[in-house]
C-alpha cells in the first residue's frame, strides 16, 4: 500500500519551485543576453539534478512507488518539452527575434505553459475522480497524436500557423520592426503592435497544444495532482537553457520525434488498458471490470521511457554521423571531377 507524502512537504514543494521560477524569470528580465554553452550546460544540469533530488526525498518520505511514478512522469513530460523546443526553434528563426532577447520570450513561453497545464491539470484530476471512463478518451487520444506525429509533414504546422499570421496581420496594426523586447511601441506618434505579440501568440498556441498531449500522457503515469504539477514544473525548469544549449543540434535529431510519438502510443494503450480493467460503462462487457486487461505498472513505463528515449537520440546521432561523412565524400567529389585535365 502507498504511504502518502507529508502535506508540509507538499506545500513546500510547490512554493520552493514557483520561487525558483520566479526569480530565474527576474535573472532573465534584469539582465537579458545569450548565454554561453558552459552557462546553459550548468544551469540544465543543476535542473536535472534538483528533480534528482526531489524524487530522492519522496523515496525517503514516501515509497519507491511516488519516487517512480515521479521519474517516469518527469522523464516524459520532458521528451514532450524537448519535442516543444523544436516548434520555440522554428517560430524564433521565423520571425527572427534577436537573440538577446530569446531568453525573454522562453520564459514568457514557460509562464504560459505553466498556466495551461496548471488549469488542465485540475480539470484532468477531477474528470478522473468523477468519470473512470475518461481513460478511454484519454488512451484515444494520444493514440491519435503519437500517429499524427510519426506520420505528419513539415509543412503541416507551418501551414496553419501562416493562416494565423495572416489574420493578426489583417486585423491588428503591427510594426515592421522590433522594439527591444516591447509589445507596444510608437511610430510616427502612432502606437502599434511588435512583431513580438506574434511571437508570444504563436507560443502560446503552442503551449495550448502541447498542453492538451502532455496532460493526459501524465495522468497515464500517476493520478497524483501533485506528481503531475511538480513533474511539469521540473520538466519545464532549465527548458530555456536546453534551448540555447542543443541550439541547431534539435533540427538534426531526426529520430527524436519517433521517440516520442512511440512513447505518447505506449502510455495510450496503458490508457486504455486501464479503462478496461477499471470498465464501468454498460455498453462495454455488461459494465463489468475486463479483469484480462493488463495493468502496466510504474517501473515498466519507466524503463520504457528511458530506453525509447536512448535509442531514438543514439539512431540521430548515428544518422548525423552518415549524413556528415556523405557530404565531406560528396564534396570530395566534386572537388576531383572539376579539376582541370591535363592533356
Amino acid at each position: 500500500m502507498e504511504l502518502a507524502l507529508p502535506v508540509w512537504f507538499e506545500i513546500g514543494s510547490l512554493i520552493v519551485l514557483v520561487l525558483i521560477l520566479a526569480a530565474d524569470l527576474l535573472i532573465v528580465y534584469r539582465r537579458p543576453h545569450v548565454p554561453s554553452v558552459r552557462e546553459s550546460s550548468l544551469w540544465v544540469g543543476f535542473y536535472v539534478g534538483l528533480a534528482l533530488i526531489f524524487a530522492l526525498l519522496m523515496l525517503i518520505l514516501g515509497d519507491a512507488e511516488h519516487a517512480g511514478q515521479f521519474l517516469a512522469g518527469w522523464l516524459t513530460e520532458y521528451s514532450l518539452s524537448i519535442d516543444n523546443l523544436f516548434v520555440f526553434v522554428i517560430i524564433m528563426a521565423r520571425f527572427s527575434v534577436p537573440r538577446k532577447y530569446q531568453q525573454e520570450v522562453l520564459m514568457v513561453g514557460i509562464v504560459i505553459a505553466l498556466i495551461f497545464r496548471g488549469v488542465f491539470i485540475l480539470l484532468g484530476a477531477q474528470l478522473i475522480a468523477n468519470f473512470s471512463w475518461i481513460f478511454y478518451i484519454f488512451g484515444a487520444f494520444l493514440l491519435y497524436t503519437a500517429i499524427h506525429q510519426a506520420l505528419a509533414k513539415e509543412g503541416d504546422d507551418e501551414e496553419a500557423e501562416s493562416k494565423i499570421i495572416v489574420f493578426l496581420r489583417r486585423h491588428i496594426a503591427i510594426s515592421n520592426e522590433y522594439d527591444g523586447s516591447k509589445v507596444r511601441t510608437v511610430v510616427d506618434g502612432k502606437k502599434l503592435f511588435t512583431p513580438m505579440i506574434i511571437v508570444f501568440i504563436a507560443i502560446g498556441t503552442t503551449d495550448l497544444i502541447f498542453a492538451l498531449d502532455s496532460i493526459p500522457a501524465i495522468f497515464g503515469i500517476t493520478q497524483s495532482p501533485f506528481i503531475v504539477f511538480t513533474a511539469n514544473i521540473f520538466a519545464l525548469m532549465g527548458l530555456r537553457q536546453l534551448y540555447f544549449l542543443l541550439g541547431g543540434l534539435l533540427d538534426r535529431l531526426h529520430y527524436l520525434k519517433y521517440g516520442i510519438a512511440f512513447i505518447l502510443f505506449f502510455i495510450g494503450v496503458k490508457l486504455v488498458f486501464h479503462a478496461m480493467h477499471e470498465n464501468e460503462l454498460p455498453f462495454i462487457n455488461g459494465g463489468q471490470h475486463i479483469e484480462w486487461a493488463p495493468e502496466i505498472d510504474t517501473w515498466t513505463s519507466l524503463y520504457v521511457i528511458i530506453g525509447t528515449m536512448v535509442v531514438a537520440t543514439v539512431a540521430s546521432l548515428i544518422k548525423m554521423r552518415i549524413d556528415g561523412r556523405k557530404v565531406v565524400t560528396d564534396e570530395a567529389k566534386g572537388e576531383v571531377t572539376s579539376e582541370p585535365v591535363d592533356r
